[in-house]
């Protein structure tokens, strides 16, 4: 039985979702998500809330899909409300960022310069080593943060490259002096 999937979804004022078929459409002040939930679990909206029947009863598969689909529905809703937003930190001497049109140029002590295409419904702002990328789609956001930080990760000795804004980068000791 999923816990999650038990919880019932509020929907704030000021959005709407709709459903036509397995296609969940949320509307919100920040944006429009739409995504396609097939037919393992079965989402009924009733006013303000979203709840979730799973078809097959003691099935695992559709008992993962239950907690899932509910999980996904309340970031959609969340999503569309108050928006996503991860912080990227970028150390080491001679390392710089910045945004320049739908592109985010990034010097990382590479003998070229790396640049990386800004995906569609994500702002991304650069200001001294600082990365903030938000967006309504937490999927989105968070896939784009990873391959951002997978470009340069932080190391274990002087921790240069990239980590996120609350990571704590476990240093290791290095070489003793005889």
């Amino acid at each position: 039985m999923s816990r999650i999937g038990k919880q019932t979804v509020i929907i704030p004022a000021g959005t709407e979702a709709t459903l036509a078929g397995t296609t969940l459409t949320v509307k919100g002040p920040k944006g429009t998500l739409v995504r396609n939930f097939p037919g393992l679990v079965t989402i009924h909206i009733t006013g303000s809330e979203i709840t979730f029947t799973p078809n097959k009863e003691g099935d695992r598969t559709v008992n993962a899909l239950w907690g899932t689909y509910a999980s996904h529905v309340k970031n959609m809703v969340l999503g569309v409300n108050e928006g996503y937003s991860k912080k990227l930190v970028l150390e080491g001497v001679g390392f710089k960022s910045e945004v320049a049109g739908k592109d985010l140029n990034l010097a990382l002590g590479f003998s070229h310069p790396v640049k990386i295409k800004i995906p569609e419904g994500l702002t991304v702002t650069a200001e001294k080593n600082n990365i903030t990328i938000s967006g309504i789609d937490k999927e989105l956001v968070g896939s784009f943060t990873a391959s951002v930080r997978s470009m340069k990760k932080p190391e274990p000795y002087k921790g240069k490259g990239f980590h996120y804004n609350d990571e704590v980068i476990r240093r290791k000791q290095g070489k003793k002096a005889a």
